[in-house]
């Protein structure tokens, strides 16, 4: 009977190891397919998600998609570019979107569009309109640098030298041109305020041989034409070392100015009877701000 009893124990022991085994294949099923889980397919939600996430990253002109837009032609190097950009925008974020198309950066850009355009202003405030051609005109940091220092020590040279002289207008080169007084079809000046340059040319001025000369700047050029009875001059404005100005004594609403187009003052070209409300205008489209850095 013991042995029996000792049988018995043994086999009980023996049949409970099958259910344990079976307890065991349930569990580890279970971490089998937990594991599947986690390798699976993302669920509908982590799609979901992860669309969500992809879609955030955009070209970033998502956030302009409801804003009223006005398309440009770009001309920069004789190349040309369509862009579509947030009438709001200002001059300073045409620029950066310049750079996106062109790689020029915006601190060497000369914008250009009925003169030098201004950063700090939208281009709703502008005025510009669809269609419209935007003039760029930049270069290289190292072709920059090497036109910038001469024309620098040729502008330094010229306003030492000018300062060491009686005023302009009383010298006697000028005195003969000045003395025949304002021409008849002057154009009117506007003491106190700056202009941007006028989509006309400027006419009703003289020259220094006292003959009428009128002025037009052909942005898509990057060249000043230079007008008389008997010529046109074609002037590229990077060939310009320097431009000179200096109000007229009697008539400060007015100003003589010089576009030296060579190294010395020999190559001055003058011209009188220049109102104003344009000069600032005339020097910042000849010579560009972009240029002293």
């Amino acid at each position: 009977m013991a042995t029996q009893a000792g049988s018995e124990e043994v086999i009980m022991e023996t049949e409970a190891k099958p259910g344990e085994a079976e307890q065991l294949g349930e569990e580890a099923e279970k971490g089998e397919e937990a594991e599947k889980g986690d390798t699976e397919t993302p669920s509908h939600t982590d799609a979901v998600d992860a669309t969500t996430q992809d879609s955030s990253i955009s070209n970033g002109d998502d956030g302009d998609d409801e804003q009223e837009k006005v398309d440009l032609k770009i001309i920069w190097n004789k190349n040309k570019y369509d862009l579509k950009i947030p009438v709001d925008n200002t001059g300073a974020q045409l620029k950066e979107r310049i750079h996106s198309l062109t790689g020029l950066p915006p601190a060497m850009q000369k914008v250009m569009y009925k003169g030098l355009l201004p950063e700090d202003k939208t281009l709703r405030e502008i005025k510009i309109t669809n269609g419209a051609k935007i003039m760029v005109v930049g270069s290289t940091i190292n072709d920059v640098l090497a036109v910038n220092t001469p024309k620098e020590v040729v502008q330094q040279e010229v306003k030492a030298e000018e300062n060491k002289k009686e005023p302009l207008c009383r010298q006697k080169q000028h005195r003969k041109v000045l003395d025949k007084g304002k021409p008849d079809d002057i154009m009117a000046s506007v003491k106190g305020t700056k202009e941007r340059l006028p989509t006309v040319p400027l006419s009703g001025m003289f020259n220094k041989s006292g003959g009428k000369v009128r002025l037009t700047f052909k942005l898509e050029q990057d060249q000043l034409w230079i007008g008389t009875k008997e010529r046109t001059e074609k002037v590229p404005m990077g060939s310009i070392k320097n431009v000179a100005t200096e109000p007229i004594e009697g008539h400060e609403d007015y100003y003589m100015m010089a576009f030296q187009l060579g190294p010395t003052e020999a190559s001055q070209y003058w011209v009188y009877w220049v109102p104003t409300q344009f000069v600032d205008a005339i020097k910042d489209t000849v010579l560009g701000k972009w240029q002293y850095f």
